[in-house]
């Protein structure tokens, strides 16, 4: 190919150049180019990533262990807790609440109230403990709702309520001892019912949450709020619901063993143009809907309250969530929904009875640009293989 006539001496020089490396960037290494860089760059995506990302803590050998009050009203710790990522071990009872509390001292016992009498009705022990309320008997945990994927598997009976202290800096665990002492001797709540977790340090409400769901003893597990803002006992609604989806499989590690599937999602949805929403403060309102538009664009857009503290997990999919998951802040749920959508676990979204309680823990420009930082981080850890695949969480302690 002739260069073009005329030209000044240098510019003649930097058309020779332009004229070889034409002749040089054929189509197979023009592709060669562009899938280098895209290496190279997904490389440096993947080593900022694991300089920002979050991994989880161990356990700490007394984060291990739990306190409850026994039958003669005595406080009795380090004992030891289960540990529901070890597949051998069976449940005990069949539903499971676990409480994140970060400095609940004012709150936590309403919440309780209303949790236990809700509990000892719906879930009670039977003939061989706490004799059934109002003549019920543990409808759901022999069949009720579930026939149809219940017939190979023992139904357990009861519950229990850990309550996961996160570091709190008050009186949380205290007020709760005090609180269960009366309850036992009422003869409400016996020992073992309630567990308090102790965490050395602050690790988040999901950090909270996922410690509690791995020391589960429960068929069911759900995890609830310590402000008692969700109506408990819609708890019974996200049951009847998660057994109408609920789902059977071969366990990917044990072929013999049968896994059973599910989520339960309470939702606050259907009171976005409510008077409770509409009365807030309209700057909380902005980020509300803010963050609901970021999810929508990321492709979370199939559950319309991802962020509701006040869900139900099947015992097998709390493994395989809580197993998987990395995130310990405020979006932890959204982990826990794009774990399930990737495994294939049926998610139903169910509307709860909700209201406002004062005391938040949240800073709400602060945490909500937290928790936009985080999606991103989040969704591009998983995109690179940062956070692994299937079952191949960061396990804990």
């Amino acid at each position: 190919m002739s260069t073009i006539p005329f030209l000044p001496p240098s510019l003649e020089i930097v058309n020779t150049w332009a004229e070889e490396i034409r002749e040089y960037l054929t189509l197979p290494v023009v592709l060669a180019l562009v899938v280098g860089i895209l290496v190279v760059d997904v490389g440096i995506l993947y080593i900022l990533l694991l300089l920002v990302t979050h991994n989880p803590r161990p356990e700490t050998e007394s984060e291990k262990h739990y306190i409850t009050v026994t039958s003669d009203g005595k406080q009795k710790g380090g004992i030891r807790l289960p540990d529901l990522l070890d597949e051998k071990v069976e449940p005990e009872v069949f539903m499971s609440v676990v409480v994140p509390a970060y400095n609940e001292e004012l709150r936590i016992e309403m919440m309780l109230d209303e949790a236990v009498e809700f509990l000892n009705q719906e879930f009670p022990k039977g003939s061989s403990g706490r004799k059934a309320v109002n003549g019920k008997a543990n409808g759901y945990a022999n069949g009720h709702a579930n026939g149809h994927i219940d017939g190979e598997r023992e139904k357990k009976k009861g519950w229990e309520i850990i309550i996961v202290d996160d570091g709190s800096k008050d009186k949380t665990t205290e007020v709760v001892v005090e609180w269960m002492k009366k309850r036992v001797e009422k003869g409400e709540v016996e020992e073992g019912d309630l567990r308090i977790v102790h965490l050395e340090r602050n690790r988040g409400k999901g950090g909270a949450v996922a410690h509690g769901m791995r020391h589960i003893r429960g068929q069911y597990a759900v995890f609830a709020d310590a402000d008692g803002a969700t109506k408990f006992s819609d708890l019974k609604t996200l049951l009847t619901r998660l057994q109408s989806i609920e789902s059977s499989r071969a366990s990917p590690t044990t072929p013999s063993k049968t896994e059973y599937h599910g989520i339960s999602v309470g939702s606050r949805a259907h009171m976005v143009n409510s008077s409770a929403v509409v009365a807030r403060s309209w700057y909380r309102n902005l980020l509300m809907y803010g963050f609901h538009t970021f999810l929508h664009v990321i492709g979370i857009q199939k559950i319309k309250d991802t962020q509701c503290g006040f869900k139900l997990f099947t015992r097998d999919t709390a493994r395989l969530v809580f197993w998987e998951g990395h995130c310990e802040g405020w979006i932890f749920d959204i982990e826990c929904l794009l774990i399930a959508e990737e495994e294939k676990v049926g998610v139903e979204e169910v509307s709860v009875t909700w209201h406002e309680v004062e005391g938040t823990k949240m800073n709400l420009v602060k945490d909500s640009i937290r928790m936009a930082w985080d999606l991103v981080v989040l969704r591009a850890a998983y995109a690179v293989g940062v956070y692994g695949g299937v079952r191949r969480g960061w396990r804990r302690g």
